[in-house]
């Protein structure tokens, strides 16, 4: 135990990276991983171009996720996670976030005293422009209902983020596309997983977003997410 009383967590490190047509920028994103990392996923989302290639060449495990879904890829690269596995760190392949703040995540769950740590980019330094405007909004939105419906004050959906293994099993994530950083928080909440936020980095992503970059992915993705949010605060209730 430590003078905290927490228990420090062994075991390795993993990174999932979900990755569609990233060419540009899987090389960027691998090559700032900090050093203590067992091994780097990433899931091919049904790329075009030579986005598998250039993770191979890097050292990546490369796995097929042929069905799209930002969820899909993050559920296929938590199937391909050797047995001991204790830390699943996910991280965007785009290159707007910094992997070499992996350390703010990964540290508080490694010293025992977080099950999940979410990477905010509201609470951290953003490039201007990093956020679209739909995006900032569908965060205030869902954060303020996140904090009416269970009393825990998110400030982000940031998909970077780190979480105990088991925790992360416990949560049995379900959703294949744009409710799954959203279905994570809410489970943890209802699992009263200890979660903490840590402030990151965020810059403009190489390439166009495949959810908010267009019209019709924001409103997908945040129809989704709403009602991702109903469906858990409807079964917390029953609890």
């Amino acid at each position: 135990m430590t003078a905290q009383g927490t228990v420090p967590v062994p075991g390795a490190v993993r990174v999932i990276i979900p990755a569609l047509n990233e060419e540009a920028a899987i090389a960027l994103v691998l090559r700032a991983i900090p050093p203590g990392v067992a091994e780097v996923i990433v899931v091919d989302n049904g790329s075009t171009d030579a986005t598998v290639a250039v993770a191979r060449s890097l050292g990546a495990t490369v796995v097929a996720e042929p069905k799209r879904g930002y969820g899909a890829a993050c559920l296929r690269g938590m199937a391909a996670l050797a047995p001991d596995t204790a830390i699943v760190v996910f991280l965007d392949g785009d290159f707007s976030d910094h992997p070499e703040e992996m350390g703010r995540l990964i540290d508080p769950v490694r010293a025992g005293s977080a099950d999940m740590v979410i990477g905010s980019r509201v609470l951290g330094r953003r490039e201007k422009g990093a956020l679209l405007p739909v995006a900032i909004f569908g965060n205030w939105l869902t954060t303020r209902l996140v904090r009416l419906g269970w009393g825990f004050a998110y400030t982000d959906l940031g998909p970077f983020r780190s979480v105990r293994y088991g925790a992360l099993l416990a949560m049995d994530m379900q959703d294949r596309d744009f409710g799954w950083t959203i279905e994570m928080q809410v489970k943890a909440v209802n699992l009263g997983l200890r979660i903490l936020e840590a402030p990151v980095s965020y810059r403009k992503r190489i390439g166009k977003s495949k959810i908010s970059g267009t019209v019709l992915g924001s409103w997908r993705a945040g129809k989704k997410i709403l009602w991702i949010v109903a469906r858990e605060w409807v079964r917390r209730r029953a609890l």
